[in-house]
């Protein structure tokens, strides 16, 4: 008797187990999918329009006259402002690198091209009809960029090298019949550009987000900038002896809206 008990304590403890291993398993749960971070960092190309507007517009002009003997007959200057402003539109590329996803500093570099209407001529009587006209064609830059993300929101200021090409022309008469004084100029004027702005991605769901990726963002941003002066010789047309200067100046304001492709969403 003593054994048959161990025996049959076996058979049941083997049969135990048997059934248990027969019963279904729990399946571990899934490891959660970690939702993808917004990422400024990326190559990114887009478009822009806004209004441009001249801050120093003072237009300076000094010289004499003198007879057909080559004496002075007598001085000239003239001062007055030729205010510009205009609508401005062009395109942008440039590279942002963001240290932390999420939430954090985001240095880059942007170059940007665009046409400039700032065009004016003025016209008025003294000592015979003047004429003076600037014209600004086109302004561009290429500019470093530091900023602070919160998530899809990146506020930056920027800064850099600026040029344009702008025409400057000046007209003088000493009479009505007596000899005209013409210059012109059309050069590339260079100089620097400081601002700031705030830049959005838009949400994948967004009716405006064409692309239906997290890679389309919306920006507005203003900008001075500052291309100095410019001094041009305004020379006898026909006869006379006299030489004549006149001074533009080129710096003003402009504030825009963009539109960015971005590669590398995430």
């Amino acid at each position: 008797m003593k054994h048959v008990i161990p025996s049959v304590a076996a058979l049941a403890a083997l049969i135990t187990a048997a059934s248990a291993a027969d019963l279904p398993r729990r399946a571990l749960p899934p490891a959660p999918i970690p939702l993808p971070v917004f990422t400024w960092t990326g190559i990114y190309f887009g478009i822009n329009a806004g209004y441009i507007s001249s801050t120093r517009d003072r237009v300076n002009t000094a010289g004499s006259y003198r007879g057909s003997n080559g004496a002075q007959t007598g001085s000239y200057t003239s001062t007055f402002t030729q205010h510009r402003n205009g609508f401005t539109g062009g395109g942008q590329v440039g590279y942002n690198h963001q240290f932390t996803p999420g939430s954090g500093f985001v240095v880059g570099a942007e170059a940007d091209m665009g046409y400039t209407d700032l065009r004016r001529t003025s016209r008025f009587d003294f000592v015979g009809a003047n004429t003076y006209r600037q014209s600004g064609d086109f302004l561009g830059t290429v500019r470093g960029r530091v900023g602070y993300a919160v998530d899809r929101t990146l506020f930056y200021g920027t800064g850099g090298f600026a040029y344009a090409g702008d025409t400057y022309r000046a007209a003088v008469s000493q009479t009505a019949a007596g000899p005209a004084y013409f210059g012109s100029r059309a050069r590339l004027d260079t100089g620097y550009a400081v601002g700031g702005g705030v830049e959005y991605a838009l949400p994948t769901e967004s009716v405006l987000n064409v692309f239906h990726a997290s890679a389309v963002t919306v920006k507005g941003e203003a900008l001075y900038y500052d291309l100095g002066s410019r001094t041009i010789p305004v020379l006898p047309v026909r006869g006379g002896a006299s030489i004549f200067a006149t001074r533009f100046q080129n710096e003003g304001v402009l504030g825009r809206v963009g539109v960015n492709y971005k590669f590398g969403s995430y």
